[in-house]
């Protein structure tokens, strides 16, 4: 069992899916939460939600491709929580189309939310890290980001562009204690595939070799790791959560 008791952690994009489960699992291993959706509506209902099940965590509204949004996350998290231990930059967007009909405002949507929000809230962070010489940065890619996908060319060279930018990051901040790793997804069970025709899912199963869809729990439980002291000797590095299928 991981502890992560005493520690404090910022969750982007925590509403739901994938950060909704990265959410409770840090806070039942001990750690002081806060997280973030898209709105101060949509926080203020997953607060709830989550108090309702015992998840006894913190919600803020903001735009993480907005600057100032992202530095104004950063500031009331550090009211909250005094210090920021860990970082997940989980928040995310799509727009998918194929390339020769994508529109240029569907790329600059998803380079602006899936790379510029993790560089405006990392980079709202860093300064607090590197005077508390101490940090875990996890940025979640995805397995697109390395295999490419049909329609995603947007979102793919984002979580493509995640991995270059984690790596630099991790030779830049390993000095001052801080850590910086991608966590590279598969395809997850989420409310988006649970609408998906059956015959769809069956395709998408055939190309994993552990024959099933992942679970948010999967994703949250590689989170721990890497926001553990299991983990204090890895940075840089692409984790693959995907059940083999690559």
């Amino acid at each position: 069992m991981i502890d992560l008791t005493g520690k404090t952690a910022l969750v982007t994009g925590g509403t739901r899916g994938i950060g909704k489960a990265i959410v409770e699992a840090l806070v039942q291993a001990g750690a002081k939460v806060v997280f973030t959706g898209s709105s101060a509506e949509s926080a203020e209902k997953a607060m709830v939600a989550f108090a309702e099940s015992g998840i006894h965590t913190f919600g803020l509204g903001g735009d993480v491709s907005d600057p100032e949004q992202a530095q104004k996350v950063v500031d009331l998290s550090l009211e909250y929580l005094e210090k920021i231990d860990i970082l997940v930059n989980n928040a995310g967007i799509t727009k998918d189309q194929l390339f020769m009909k994508m529109k240029r405002e569907d790329w600059d949507q998803v380079m602006d939310t899936n790379l510029g929000g993790v560089f405006n809230v990392t980079k709202a962070v860093i300064k607090p890290m590197l005077k508390a010489r101490y940090g875990r940065i996890i940025n979640l890619g995805s397995v697109v980001g390395s295999t490419g996908n049909p329609g995603q060319v947007n979102y793919s060279a984002s979580k493509a562009g995640l991995i270059g930018l984690s790596k630099s990051l991790a030779k830049e901040l390993g000095g001052r204690n801080i850590t910086c790793n991608v966590i590279a997804p598969g395809f997850i069970a989420t409310d988006m595939t649970e609408q998906l025709p059956e015959a769809q899912k069956d395709t998408l199963i055939s190309q994993i070799a552990l024959g099933r869809l992942g679970e948010g729990k999967d994703i949250a439980g590689a989170v721990l790791y890497l926001a553990s002291p299991l983990a204090d000797y890895v940075t840089g590095t692409v984790l693959h959560v995907n059940g083999g299928m690559y």
